[in-house]
């Protein structure tokens, strides 16, 4: 087997470790999420949540992949036997997002060209959904749709030709290039926004703290879940990526710098996006909490509509907000498809270029259901479903493993410090073994209550009110399948691997 891939710089794997926590949902999840839950006071619980959960896993998953020196799945294995199939879960999910948030890109991709004559026209939610998209009823796939197919073939030509190249020439490079660019861009849309008639309104709305909300146990699960899901945490990710970090590596403070670049850009994000909508709802003569909106709508519906009022360079604006879209994305993507491209290839004993050409070109020929007239819709479903029983059972399951079962904290802990200026104290050890478990439990139990028990505001009780076959295999089916196919892989034989054969020789001697 080849030798282990390494990070030219430390530089490069901070960037690429930034440019993967950075990504769609930074733009449209956070500023959304910190004004439905007090406002300024959010960032209150945010920053906890970012000393108690984010970053201290993220210490953990850099410890585990450098010292392990393997991808999610042979990490696990080394670290006990029984676990690999926790890894492989991991990379499933990774799998499937990959899929679908492909797609996204496409769109955006799609939408900075139609900024050069403003396409949408008025009807900015009429065109996404009915000219764009075509989108067909839920279960329905209704043909390709070509103005998503091609931006889409684009996307993972980008995404597979960098992963190709390797981890140095490739991901290091992009990134490189993505998140100064990516950086640069968001900030010239800031500057434009904060200048705009409203902005100001805006900025008020978004920072204008109602401390009230922060005896509100909701408003703690909303921070800790920003922050789960935006730091590119406990799907495989973060243990793949420091698995190529040189041998003196300071992990701590690698740490700690990719967490707060992470929520630094989040917070750039909340003040253009607010900005804007601030600019909006004074244009509309109406207050700011009515033109808020997040996600898919904020992106391609709201702010092609706020484009269209712009005073000036509308056309310009709209091109550096979708091109920043496309950035964040990419660099995201990269990083998650890498992580079934190093299970690949560690546990087959392939080449990279062998592991890209088979997981990536899969992944790609599965992206194409989210290319069809009713990909919106199962795209949607499988989002929902991935990522709240997906990532969040995965991170809940790794922590309780890693702090209660074996106990690995202190070996952890130990390592870690071994080579990072910075020590870690008792908070490291006590967030992982008492906060982080009991608020990722508390946000299961409320998933699974509000979906099993139907008591989402639908006539129906599913979610967005889809039909129940539809749920079932668009978006259960999906869920349980990264867990289903995880243990499969798991149950797999290792084809060769030098770096297995290595531990079981050390397992076997510890057990003598």
């Amino acid at each position: 087997m080849e030798t282990r891939s390494q990070w030219g710089t430390r530089a490069g794997f901070i960037m690429a470790a930034v440019g993967s926590a950075v990504g769609l949902g930074n733009i449209w999840r956070f500023p959304a999420t910190a004004f439905e839950n007090g406002g300024g006071a959010f960032m209150v619980p945010y920053l906890v949540a970012l000393l108690t959960a984010g970053i201290p896993i993220l210490i953990m998953e850099f410890t585990m992949g450098h010292k392990y020196r393997g991808s999610a799945p042979l990490t696990y294995k080394k670290m006990n036997k029984n676990t690999e199939w926790i890894g492989w879960w991991g990379v499933l999910v990774a799998f499937v997002i990959s899929t679908y948030y492909s797609v996204i890109i496409a769109w955006a991709i799609s939408y900075s060209i139609f900024s050069f004559n403003l396409n949408w026209g008025s009807d900015t939610e009429g065109f996404l959904f009915n000219n764009h998209l075509e989108l067909a009823d839920p279960g329905q796939f209704g043909g390709f749709v070509p103005g998503v197919l091609i931006p889409l073939i684009i996307v993972w030509l980008i995404v597979l030709g960098v992963l190709y190249r390797g981890v140095k020439k490739g991901i290091e490079m992009a990134n490189r290039i993505f998140i100064p660019a990516l950086v640069v861009v968001f900030l010239i849309i800031v500057i434009r926004a904060v200048t705009l008639p409203g902005a100001f309104e805006g900025l008020n709305a978004f920072f204008t703290p109602d401390f009230s909300a922060i005896m509100d146990g909701q408003v703690w699960v909303a921070a800790y879940g920003q922050i789960f899901f935006s730091m590119s945490i406990a799907f495989a990710i973060m243990i793949t990526y420091s698995s190529y970090l040189p041998k003196k590596s300071d992990i701590t403070n690698n740490a700690f710098i990719v967490g707060f670049g992470n929520s630094s850009f989040e917070l750039l994000c909340g003040i253009g996006v607010f900005s804007v909508l601030g600019f909006m709802a004074v244009q509309q003569s109406v207050p700011v909490d009515e033109v808020v909106a997040g996600g898919v709508g904020l992106a391609f519906v709201v702010f092609p509509q706020i484009i269209n009022q712009f005073p000036a360079l509308n056309e310009l604006f709209g091109f550096l907000f979708f091109g920043s879209l496309v950035l964040a994305g990419l660099s995201s993507l990269i990083s998650i498809i890498e992580t079934y491209v190093a299970g690949l290839s560690d546990k087959f004993n392939i080449s990279r270029q062998k592991a890209v050409l088979f997981g990536g070109g899969f992944a790609a020929l599965v992206s194409l259901v989210f290319a069809t007239r009713g990909g919106l819709n199962f795209l949607d479903a499988a989002d929902y479903f991935i990522n709240q029983f997906g990532v969040a059972f995965v991170g809940l399951v790794e922590v309780v493993l890693i702090a209660w079962i074996l106990r690995k904290l202190g070996e952890f802990r130990e390592h870690a410090d071994g080579i990072s200026d910075l020590k870690l104290g008792g908070w490291w050890t006590f967030s992982l073994t008492v906060i982080t478990p009991i608020v990722l439990l508390i946000t299961m139990i409320d998933l699974f209550r509000t979906n099993l028990l139907g008591l989402f505001d639908t006539e129906n009780g599913n979610y967005e009110g889809y039909p129940d076959a539809f749920i079932l295999y668009g978006g259960w089916f999906v869920a349980a399948g990264a867990l289903v196919v995880g243990i499969i892989m798991a149950l797999l034989k290792w084809k060769g691997s030098k770096d297995m054969n290595e531990n079981e020789t050390q397992n076997t001697g510890e057990a003598k």
